[in-house]
């Protein structure tokens, strides 16, 4: 008998590493037409832990949209521990994580899946939600984020749809998170 998949909601993001954010951005652009992309700087997560300890470790976070998919580009310049120094040293990048929307009212069960599967809780912290990631590298060869969808969680990831379903392809391929905030509250 075939045990039913872990994960219950659909996968929306896949992330990368990369080495320099600006540059990742606009291969990303140039080459797949991913974007716009909205900018997140120094961004370290409230209640931010990391294999157990409590992290400040801060990254660059760029989020956009290719068709379908939200891609979201991670480069880290500060020295500290992180999922992502797990997988890549300074100046390595490739593939790193995928990211499922977990409704508020399913997030306990389907973290609790996860964890009863055998899956270390490698990292968590808030943001405008609760985020986990897994360490299901042995599996999958990369790590499971399952994020909590709130109202603004997924506002966030409608607004990076229609950015980008209305977008040229090159103006303005980079957006701050303060112009989101003016133009989706």
């Amino acid at each position: 008998m075939t045990a039913s998949p872990l994960l219950t909601h659909p996968v929306v993001q896949h992330a990368f590493v990369v080495t320099d954010l600006d540059d990742g951005v606009e291969r990303w652009r140039r080459t797949l037409g991913a974007g716009p992309f909205v900018v997140m700087r120094d961004f370290v997560g409230r209640e931010l832990v990391y294999r157990g300890e409590p992290s400040t470790t801060a990254v660059d976070y760029a989020f956009g949209q290719s068709g379908d998919i939200q891609v979201q580009l991670i480069a880290q310049s500060d020295p500290g521990s992180s999922i992502y120094r797990d997988m890549y040293a300074p100046g390595e990048e490739g593939f790193h994580h995928v990211c499922a929307l977990i409704p508020m009212e399913d997030w306990e069960r389907q973290v609790g899946v996860f964890a009863d599967a055998g899956y270390v809780l490698a990292a968590s912290l808030m943001t405008s939600a609760p985020a986990v990631y897994f360490d299901c590298r042995d599996d999958l060869g990369c790590f499971v984020e399952l994020y909590g969808r709130t109202e603004r969680s997924s506002g966030f990831f409608a607004h990076l749809r229609d950015l980008h379903r209305s977008w040229d392809g090159v103006t303005d391929p980079v957006r701050s998170r303060s112009d989101m905030k003016r133009t989706h509250g």
